[in-house]
């Protein structure tokens, strides 16, 4: 090399900028067109980038990885990225030797490069690209480049800012040449990302350089290409894939997000065929979550919600529960049946914005109370206030509910807190109090519910001798103490969940009732009197014939097998953009298969993680003698 070059070559390297690296090969099909629609679709995070069918790598000079693996199958185009990364000055100086006429390019193109030392075979790829027609690659049966010369005015044949910049820059990656399965299979690791644009389909007049070329991709290698893709995705690396837009692509990919793009041909003479259209297929990987589901420490705030005997209750499943959700990245979360209300209360605990919803008053009243409520409590003495008659009751209780839950003293007791609390103007307060009420009225009955009358099941128990007074300040106390700040705006909703439309949470928590020919999944008849509570026993109506005067069940889809699935269906759906988790028993109907089925026509990925667990009372009837209340929970996740 020249002093004159060296010092010219020093300069560049000098001011050389990766980032502002451009392909130093024109290449028929590449993506610069493409490049601000596939930009915006790569992870923000990833680890690697890996690029198997090269070619002109615009994508990759136009990102400029700080780590990649580069490959083609084409020998002599990788020769060419290799030495430009290595040996870039030798390069130039064999580029020096050529000029753009049509002797020198014939005589050049008869060369062998398989001859030839690696710098000069480069520096022949390169001037051959530039000054033949259109940046074609295409060589005969008899593997020799055969593209005519191009006919250029001045093309550029040494651009040595561009050289020297892509030298740079492919210096952080590693070459290979190869064929692409075998670069995959031997570099690809989860969080990879991959940038795949493979020969497009058809083969047509666009596709012809590939024709005489070892790399013939024709639709069996595109959809072995797509069996390769499935593996990469399970095995947790990102993928963009781009293609032509043909019917093979569409079935191939059609569970992704498939963008299609108005694109312009360079290859053909005829400018009226020159119009096309491309694909992009944004393939996400599939999230790996941990099938051992180990336990973790629990936020602190987490043991102050009061303890519930509530049916179905998931309170021992709050670790589970949350080690699915806390592997998601996620800000909003949604209780859609939220029963106790423990479970919209742990992600309030996680500092997550909480939606609890419930078409049970009593439900949404605790909700009210400690999720939605975030620092309002009920002080001690209006509290004891509430206690004192001030003014006339309506002896609803008392009158209605004689000789069947309490005794006559309790209910008249329970009258006076009812017209008390309807007076509280502050609605945290107000729900507060009720909560405590209805918390007092449970745990003075054995078991806690309210489908049968006196005290058939009295075990003699602490909470069955403590008086319904005392029971009700201790409730206080106790959901004052639940009641924290988490620094979000939470909801409760009173509601039936078919019919809320409040925006899409990240997650979605779902816990409906159970249908089951071997269980019941009756709240309203097991806590109608704390239910009519909740609402005044308005808008209810009461069955006075029967002996527990219960009033007529809320309607709900559940209720019926048929009914069960067709809900989940319409859920699911909607819900589709958000992370699902649904509890749900191993007795209930629909079944295994059916929930998975009826998840996966909305979500790319569904788990089902099996967990034992106990209810706290027996309310499963299968027939197993002495173990009716043992089952195995299943959480589905669908993403």
């Amino acid at each position: 090399m020249s002093t004159t070059v060296l010092r010219e070559y020093e300069t560049l390297m000098a001011r050389a900028n990766p980032s502002s690296a451009r392909p130093p090969l024109k290449w028929a099909g590449g993506k610069t067109q493409l490049l601000n629609d596939l930009i915006r679709k790569i992870p923000k995070h990833y680890n690697k980038y890996i690029e198997p069918f090269f070619g002109g790598g615009a994508l990759f000079f136009a990102i400029h990885p700080t780590k990649g693996v580069i490959s083609d199958s084409n020998p002599e185009i990788m020769n060419a990225y290799r030495v430009i990364s290595m040996d870039i000055e030798s390069v130039m100086r064999f580029l020096q030797q050529y000029d753009n006429s049509e002797e020198t390019f014939y005589r050049v193109r008869s060369m062998d490069w398989t001859k030839m030392q690696p710098a000069e075979a480069a520096a022949r790829t390169i001037f051959l690209n530039k000054t033949c027609f259109n940046g074609l690659y295409r060589v005969n049966k008899n593997g020799q480049f055969n593209v005519p010369f191009g006919r250029y005015k001045n093309p550029k044949i040494i651009d040595r800012a561009v050289l020297v910049a892509s030298s740079e820059m492919l210096k952080n990656a590693t070459i290979v040449c190869g064929d692409y399965k075998h670069v995959l299979r031997e570099h690809a690791r989860p969080d990879d990302f991959i940038f795949l644009d493979p020969p497009y389909l058809p083969i047509s007049e666009y596709a012809d350089f590939k024709r005489y070329t070892k790399e013939q991709f024709y639709e069996e290698d595109h959809i072995e290409l797509a069996r390769e893709i499935e593996h990469l995705r399970k095995s947790g690396c990102h993928i963009i894939l781009t293609s032509s837009n043909h019917p093979l692509v569409h079935e191939l990919y059609g569970a992704y997000n498939i963008e299609v793009l108005q694109t312009k041909r360079h290859i053909s003479c005829n400018g009226n065929s020159r119009n096309g259209e491309d694909v992009i297929v944004s393939i996400p990987p599939a999230r790996q979550l941990s099938i051992y589901l180990a336990p973790s420490p629990q936020p602190r705030q987490l043991s102050r919600y009061p303890s519930t005997r509530f049916m179905g209750s998931k309170s021992k499943l709050l670790g589970q529960i949350w080690a699915i959700a806390g592997q998601f990245e996620f800000d909003t979360a949604a209780d859609l049946f939220s029963g106790s209300g423990i479970v919209g209360y742990m992600f309030k605990t996680y500092g997550k914005a909480v939606i609890s919803n419930d078409y049970m008053a009593m439900s949404a009243t605790y909700a009210k109370a400690m999720i939605e409520n975030n620092s309002t409590t009920l002080p001690p003495n209006e509290a004891d206030a509430l206690l004192i008659k001030s003014g006339n009751t309506d002896g609803f209780v008392e009158k209605t509910f004689k000789g069947l839950y309490f005794t006559d003293e309790e209910n008249r007791l329970i009258d006076v807190l009812r017209a008390n609390i309807a007076a509280i103007r502050d609605q945290y307060k107000r729900a507060i109090a009720l909560s405590a009420l209805m918390r007092a009225c449970a745990k003075k009955r054995p078991r806690g519910i309210f489908t049968y009358v006196g005290e058939r099941y009295n075990d003699g128990r602490r909470d069955l001798s403590i008086s319904l007074q005392d029971h009700f300040l201790e409730a206080v106390h106790t959901v004052n103490g639940a009641v924290f700040d988490n620094g979000r705006e939470n909801r409760a909703r009173h509601g039936d969940a078919m019919t809320y439309r409040g925006g899409r949470p990240d997650i979605i928590y779902i816990d409906p009732p159970y249908y089951s020919p071997y269980s019941d999944n009756e709240y309203v008849r097991r806590y109608h009197f704390l239910e009519g509570l909740a609402r005044g026993w308005k808008g209810v109506e009461i069955q006075e014939h029967t002996l527990t005067k219960k009033f007529k069940s809320y309607p709900t889809p559940f209720s019926t097998r048929m009914g069960a699935q067709d809900a989940f269906d319409k859920l699911f759906k909607r819900y589709r953009d958000s992370v699902l988790i649904v509890s749900y028993s191993s007795n209930s109907l629909p079944g295994l298969d059916e929930m998975v089925a009826s998840m996966s026509k909305h979500k790319r990925h569904v788990d089902v993680v099996p967990v034992d667990h106990r209810y706290s009372f027996g309310n499963q009837r299968s027939g197993e003698e002495n173990d009716n209340n043992k089952v195995k929970e299943y959480l589905f996740v669908g993403y």
